[in-house]
């Protein structure tokens, strides 16, 4: 039963009664009502004025009374000025925590027919993952889980940007220093162990520079750009050493995924896709979507659009990377038939998606104008910018090892718990890896996050653990209350408290919560919602007794209560790819 959309049909019908004007049901404006107002509902009337030509206070009088003769649901209303905010009768929020009370996976929609690709991460294969990567992974990963909710299938995939002469750099440094040194003999992770050499050619690079004359580049450098000659000429024993050296960077990755929770649906390398799009380039100067320069080269004119002349192909016939993404984009097309795409990928590429999405329209892909550039700000931490250069870079899996010390420091301030060592351990890492994550996607996308891991772990204020700690509430009242639980009762319960009524106030607008974030591709509004409803349930906690209630009835709809706060909770962090502990 849609209480909201029961009060927007009926608005309509008494619009079109009293003021014989036809209005929508998806133009009538109904929120919550303010904490400071009296009401569950608040209807905006300034939009009928025109129609009913009176002043907005006698129409909120009028709209009200025939609500609550046409609406049984609606008890009471007031008007303040232009706004009608209506009392919901207490028997709908029992039955409406009766029909929630066994209802999984509450807030998800049934399936829409619409298929997505979300592509997230896409590192280099020349170092590990880092503090930066993390951000893009937690909303890709996110974003995924709500479009799911939402009705989409998705498709989650990377591009892994395996070739270059960045990568080459690395293997020039691990074949000159390395004295073939390798994960199993160092005992480091693939990736680190690849970043450290990348680091070092980087080192080497700035000492031969000092050395030389101004316009000189460094003999490694040389080297470097020798060695991807060699690799696009298929040469063995390069392709060889590409291959071993990607295969331990590649482990490291998954081993990072998989401390994070995050798998991918599919994976392209830009080793087999650095090539594509070279044909549709070709096949459109014909056409006149692009041009060629007298050097050879081909362009697109894109001054219409408000953007520039963006080149597509250089003048020896190679691609640069909006061609392969042209190319990559039409690839997928091909194998997935998506309806839309999303790229995560930071605010430093806006202008390359604008061109890309604009070249792909003209191109009348039927996908283009469902394109989205799911774009973020940078993390810094308190001492500044990382730089992966130099190594000054927070590795994930320091990060993630590091988050979880702080929740197992706090832990122990805080009382030994009563479980088993491998218990705590689990413990430490859901609440550690919550801390991480909700402090990452609680932020807006597009804002810049500047993360504290001490911060993110406090079991105050607004942080993953706090979120946990009501689920954690629950979890401790079922415990004790070992009986069997007569629901119905709750059916009984007529003197709803409004500690009460508020949490079911939120809960009600879960489905929308996640309608909205999949629509604006914004996490941050779901890790809002799970905040809002932990410290809503936490008051109510605080205030109204649960096991002493005055009532059988009384303490059947607040263990219900409970049950609904910890299921609604447990999804809404799943959504953010965050997991309860039943213990903290």
């Amino acid at each position: 039963m849609d209480i909201t959309l029961i009060i927007r049909e009926q608005v309509v019908e008494a619009v079109k009664n009293l003021y014989q004007a036809e209005v929508t049901k998806e133009s009538v404006l109904l929120n919550p009502t303010r904490k400071e107002f009296d009401g569950d509902y608040t209807v905006v009337v300034f939009p009928y004025s025109k129609a009913a030509r009176k002043r907005p206070d006698m129409i909120g009088d009028e709209l009200g009374k025939y609500l609550v003769e046409h609406v049984e649901l609606i008890d009471n209303y007031n008007v303040i000025k232009g706004f009608l905010n209506l009392s919901i009768g207490n028997a709908y929020w029992s039955k409406f925590l009766h029909e929630l009370s066994n209802l999984e996976n509450y807030g998800y929609q049934k399936p829409n027919g619409k298929k997505i690709i979300v592509e997230f991460s896409s590192p280099n294969t020349n170092k590990p993952l880092h503090l930066g990567h993390v951000r893009n992974i937690l909303l890709g990963w996110s974003t995924s889980k709500i479009k799911e909710a939402a009705g989409f299938e998705v498709i989650k995939t990377q591009i892994i940007n395996d070739r270059g002469v960045h990568i080459c750099k690395s293997m020039v440094a691990w074949e000159k220093y390395a004295n073939g040194e390798t994960p199993a003999s160092s005992g480091m992770k693939g990736d680190k162990l690849i970043g450290k050499y990348y680091v070092t050619y980087n080192t080497v690079a700035e000492e031969q520079e000092k050395e030389l004359e101004d316009g000189k580049e460094p003999p490694i450098l040389t080297e470097a750009r020798a060695m991807l000659k060699k690799w696009e000429a298929n040469d063995p024993d390069v392709r060889a050493l590409w291959a071993k050296m990607n295969s331990w960077v590649y482990a490291g990755f998954d081993e990072t995924y998989a401390n994070l929770g995050v798998t991918f649906d599919h994976i392209d390398y830009e080793s087999n896709t650095y090539l594509l799009g070279k044909d549709v380039i070709n096949k459109n100067l014909e056409k006149g979507i692009f041009y060629r320069k007298d050097d050879g080269s081909v362009w697109i004119d894109l001054e219409d659009a408000k953007l520039d002349h963006k080149l597509v192909l250089r003048s020896d016939g190679t691609s640069v990377y909006m061609t392969q993404d042209i190319g990559t984009a039409q690839q997928r097309y091909e194998k997935f038939k998506m309806d839309s795409m999303a790229y995560v990928v930071g605010d430093e590429q806006n202008y390359h998606f604008k061109v890309l999405f604009e070249i792909l329209d003209r191109l009348g892909e039927s996908y283009a104008s469902d394109l989205v550039h799911l774009s973020y700000g940078m993390v810094d931490l308190p001492t500044g910018k990382m730089k992966s250069r130099t190594g000054t870079v927070v590795d994930a899996d320091d990060l993630i090892e590091e988050v979880i010390q702080e929740a197992r420091t706090n832990s122990e301030e805080r009382g030994a718990l009563e479980v088993s060592e491998e218990e705590k351990l689990e413990i430490w890492r859901r609440i550690g890896l919550a801390a991480l994550k909700y402090h990452i996607l609680k932020v807006h996308p597009k804002k810049r996050i500047i993360f504290n891991p001490a911060e993110s772990v406090d079991l105050q204020g607004q942080t993953g653990p706090y979120i946990q700690n009501a689920f954690v509430r629950v979890s401790a009242v079922f415990r004790k209350f070992a009986t069997d639980l007569d629901e119905s009762l709750l059916l009984k319960y007529t003197d709803i408290e409004q500690a009460e009524k508020d949490i079911l106030l939120l809960i009600r607008q879960f489905p929308e919560v996640i309608t909205s974030a999949a629509k604006n591709y914004d996490p941050s509004e779901v890790a809002h919602f799970a905040y809002d409803l932990a410290k809503t349930y936490h008051k109510f906690y605080h205030d109204i007794s649960i096991l002493r209630a005055e009532t059988e009835e009384a303490k059947a709809f607040r263990l219900v209560l409970s049950k609904v706060v910890a299921s609604v909770l447990k999804t809404a962090m799943n959504l953010l790819g965050i997991e309860m502990p039943e213990r903290m």
